[in-house]
C-alpha cells in the first residue's frame, strides 16, 4: 500500500504527479477557499495547501500527504478561479500584453511523524497583445472556470502567451514537482528510487 496521498479532484495535479512514478492515492479535499482579511498571496497560499491536506489527513495515518493550491497575481490584486465565462474573459482581457504571476503553495504533511511543510513557488507568463475575438473563442473552447489566471497551461492556454520566466513550469498547471521532489526526499521518499505500484482513487 502507498504511503502518499494527494489531497485534490484535479486530474491535471495527478497527471503531473504521474510522472514521478510513485504510487499513491487521491481524494478531494472540502473546504473554504475565501481569503480572509488582511491575508497577503503568501500566506493564503500557504494555508489553502495545508487546509487541503489537513482536511484528509486524519484518514490517513502513516502516511505523507500533499495539498496544493494557486492564486493568480495581477497588478496588485488576488485572483482566484473565475468561474463563469463572462469573469474570465474579464480577466483576460485584463491581462492582455501585460504580466501575471502564478503562486501555487504545496504542503506536505507526515501524518506518523506528525509534522508537515509548506512552501511555495512562483511562475511568471507574458500575455501577447488579445484582441476580443482571440479572447471568447480561447475561453469558450478551453472553459477555463476553474484555473486560476482564467487559462488552462495544459490545453490550448499556450496560444495565450509571449514568454515565462520561473523555475518550474509544473507550478502552473498547479504542482511544482521540483519543490515536491524536495520535500519527499526530506521525508524519506526518494522519487528515483523503486516504485512498482500503480496510482488508485479513492
Amino acid at each position: 500500500m502507498s504511503r502518499l496521498v494527494l489531497a485534490s479532484s484535479s486530474r491535471y495535479r495527478r497527471q503531473l504527479l504521474d510522472r514521478l512514478e510513485i504510487p499513491y492515492q487521491w481524494t478531494a479535499p472540502d473546504i473554504d477557499e475565501s481569503r480572509r482579511e488582511g491575508e497577503d498571496a503568501v500566506t493564503l497560499a500557504h494555508r489553502l495547501a495545508l487546509s487541503k491536506a489537513q482536511a484528509v489527513a486524519a484518514d490517513y495515518p502513516a502516511h505523507l500527504v500533499i495539498g496544493s493550491d494557486q492564486l493568480a497575481l495581477f497588478d496588485g490584486d488576488i485572483l482566484g478561479k473565475p468561474g463563469d465565462f463572462d469573469t474570465a474573459c474579464a480577466n483576460l482581457r485584463r491581462f492582455s500584453g501585460r504580466k501575471v504571476s502564478l503562486m501555487t503553495g504545496l504542503a506536505l504533511i507526515d501524518t506518523r511523524a506528525g509534522h508537515h511543510r509548506v512552501v511555495h513557488d512562483t511562475y511568471h507568463v507574458w500575455f501577447r497583445a488579445l484582441s476580443d475575438e482571440e479572447i471568447e473563442g480561447y475561453v469558450s473552447r478551453d472553459q477555463p472556470y476553474d484555473s486560476s489566471g482564467s487559462f488552462r497551461m495544459e490545453g490550448l492556454g499556450i496560444a495565450l502567451f509571449e514568454r515565462f520566466e520561473g523555475d518550474d513550469p509544473n507550478t502552473l498547471i498547479g504542482l511544482p514537482l521540483i519543490k515536491l521532489c524536495e520535500l519527499l526526499r526530506e521525508a524519506g521518499v526518494n522519487p528515483l528510487g523503486n516504485h512498482r505500484e500503480t496510482p488508485q482513487g479513492s
